[in-house]
């Protein structure tokens, strides 16, 4: 007959429980795997499959009883590491679609607002299409390879210990909101100031030429060089979202 002590059970199941927890808060709050369409038990079966797989890389983990204050502590922690990592990368995402209602504020768009389901939250076409892109540019770009690094050495700088809330104290989450505004502005911000002088040159026809309606000629003149702009800048969204991104993952390294 085999006897098992507790001491052999936690000594197995603390190496995997830790990762996992941390490994399933960023799955269920970063963008493209936290979307309704992707079914929990995937989440559950890719966080499993992350905690087995980065086990040689990990540090040792401390053996806690899971009934102890500790415990419920150090489930806290891994909970907060994995939301803040979720966190992080919906910011940049925040960020590009920032850029995206801007630019459809100046084009005239933001009228034809709609429900977006896959978030439950009301936006613009603009902003759904900068959404989009960045989506793609995220898989595309091996953005979930790099969180998944960042995960791994994650448990060397916030290591599972008796102070699991001290990472709040050296990340400063709160001071994040920044990066939303700066590389929302960014990113729009040549397109705003093309859309700026096409707005001056038709206050100006309208000065000169009163008998034109602006109303009627400004709105597809707007959106036409909106949407060319658009055209011309979209292929240089990769450089800034990777930089954004790599910046605030950084902070987990």
């Amino acid at each position: 007959m085999v006897n098992l002590s507790e001491a052999q059970i936690l000594a197995w199941i603390t190496p995997l429980l830790w990762p996992f927890l941390r490994a399933l808060a960023m799955l269920a709050t970063m963008p493209v795997f936290s979307q309704r369409a992707v079914p929990t038990r995937v989440k559950i079966g890719l966080a499993g499959f992350i905690a087995l797989a980065a086990q040689p890389s990990l540090p040792a983990m401390p053996v806690v009883p899971l009934d102890s204050p500790l415990a419920f502590m150090i489930v806290a922690q891994q909970v907060l590491v994995g939301v803040t990592m979720g966190f992080a990368v919906r910011l940049v995402f925040a960020a590009v679609e920032l850029g995206g209602e801007l630019i459809g504020l100046q084009m005239g768009l933001n009228f034809a607002g709609f429900f977006d389901p896959a978030t439950a939250s009301q936006g613009t076409a603009s902003s759904r299409l900068f959404g989009t892109l960045v989506a793609f540019l995220f898989v595309l770009g091996n953005g979930h390879l790099m969180l998944i690094q960042a995960l791994v050495r994650s448990f060397e700088v916030f290591q599972v210990g008796d102070t699991p809330m001290a990472f709040l104290q050296q990340l400063q989450p709160q001071r994040w909101g920044a990066e939303v505004f700066m590389l929302g502005l960014w990113i729009a911000m040549p397109l705003v100031g093309m859309l700026l002088f096409v707005n001056l040159v038709l206050g100006v026809v309208s000065r000169v030429a009163p008998q034109i309606s602006v109303f009627s000629v400004g709105f597809p003149i707007t959106v036409t060089v909106g949407l060319i702009g658009m055209l011309l800048t979209l292929p240089m969204l990769e450089m800034p979202f990777s930089m954004a991104l790599q910046r605030l993952v950084e902070r987990f390294q």
